[in-house]
């Protein structure tokens, strides 16, 4: 079955194509700067053929043919009609406490998407974009919403419930909903297919570290806590989010600075984090060569980074009573031995130890822990994608 795996924003949709029989990746691309000049879609194909094509790419139906455009493409393209496409899965950003896994999208689906859009006001209006363009585009072909929210549904009301009036939960649902949470569930899953030993047997906690960066506790296969919150800014610091702040920060900081909510939301999600800290970049690869050249701030960056990652480390184990697999996954969880080294530092009365050449191979997925210690580290690519296209092809089949 041919699953077509969309992920749209305001101004670009990422896709790719996978043969989900044989979790086999057909194609990939992007269309970016929708609605914009220099709009251009990107495409590469599993056997490694490129295209760039820019046109005047007005929204996301456009984007949608663009994209067919290229699947269809005699040269460049997969499949011979559309009709080749079996399914689409949508990345959905906030499901609420409406949706705890993916659904097969209806009129009344998308209706409580429409009601869940204050929870996510930068993203789920797109994500309905997407939905209502490939109505137009793939008219008949079934579509799936797959959320970064579900997987931490089960999570217990200690753990998601804020020291507010109670008041503020039933009438606003203010509470930790949690994202990243396709990216938790594949690499726990294949966490424990790593190490071979049965999920209902594993304590995991996966570290999901990029320009946007989460944790998760997940205890024998459930979410049982996590480190974003009612929004993605809670938690670890980012590359420009603050992560974890007292409240009355912001408040002093708009007083003295006369800031608007507005102006504020800025300052937290767009100026601060790594970028905020070192007043170099928000790219943890730019902040350890500057760290190598001895700059002081992106020395502080650096630390405070890898020092909030040891901490949730701590809490989680706390959390379940125990961790027997650490995962490090996303752009900067993969690819910086650095970071993963830093923030295993000094916990080896969790039985954690970094093994330093395990740690600093160009293996892509691999085990990092040293030998002789009691839980496995791991580095595990994420593949989002691939979930979708699983759960679409189960639903759709299931339907």
């Amino acid at each position: 079955m041919n699953i077509l795996v969309l992920n749209c924003g305001s101004s670009s949709v990422k896709y790719q194509l996978i043969e989900a029989d044989n979790r086999k990746t057909l194609t990939r691309g992007s269309v970016e700067r929708i609605g914009m000049t220099g709009a251009t879609l990107s495409n590469k194909r599993h056997d490694g053929d490129e295209i760039r094509i820019a046109g005047d790419i007005l929204d996301h139906t456009i984007a949608i043919e663009y994209i067919l455009a290229v699947l269809l493409s005699r040269n460049h393209g997969v499949i011979n009609d559309k009709s080749d496409i079996h399914a689409i899965g949508h990345r959905v950003v906030h499901g609420g406490e409406s949706f705890t896994d993916s659904v097969l999208i209806t009129e009344n689906v998308i209706k409580t998407l429409r009601d869940n859009i204050e929870l996510a006001p930068l993203h789920n209006p797109h994500n309905l974009r997407g939905i209502a363009a490939c109505d137009v585009s793939l008219p008949g072909v079934p579509q799936v919403a797959v959320f970064d929210t579900a997987f931490h549904q089960k999570m217990p009301k200690k753990a998601y419930l804020y020291g507010l009036p109670y008041s503020l939960y039933t009438q606003y649902k203010i509470r930790r909903y949690g994202f990243h949470g396709t990216s938790h569930r594949y690499v726990s899953d294949r966490a424990a297919t790593i190490i071979g030993k049965p999920m209902a047997e594993l304590k995991i906690i996966t570290c999901h570290l990029g320009n946007g960066c989460s944790m998760a506790a997940v205890d024998r296969g459930t979410s049982v806590d996590t480190s974003m919150g009612f929004t993605p800014l809670e938690g670890l610091l980012m590359g420009t989010r603050s992560g974890d702040i007292d409240p009355s920060v912001i408040l002093f900081v708009m007083g003295k600075e006369g800031l608007s909510l507005g102006e504020a939301n800025t300052l937290l999600n767009k100026h601060s984090g790594l970028q905020g800290i070192s007043g170099v970049s928000s790219d943890m690869r730019e902040i350890i060569a500057e760290v190598k050249n001895g700059d002081k701030k992106a020395t502080y960056a650096f630390d405070v980074f890898a020092y909030r990652v040891k901490k949730y480390i701590g809490a989680y184990a706390a959390a379940m009573g125990g961790i027997d697999v650490l995962a490090f996954t996303g752009g900067i969880g993969e690819n910086s031995p650095e970071v993963r080294a830093a923030s295993c530092e000094g916990l080896g009365f969790l039985g954690i130890g970094i093994d330093e050449v395990r740690n600093s191979s160009q293996e892509k997925e691999k085990r990092i822990s040293a030998e002789g210690t009691r839980t496995a580290v791991l580095v595990v690519p994420t593949n989002e994608e691939l979930v979708i296209a699983m759960d679409t092809m189960q639903i759709v089949k299931g339907t």
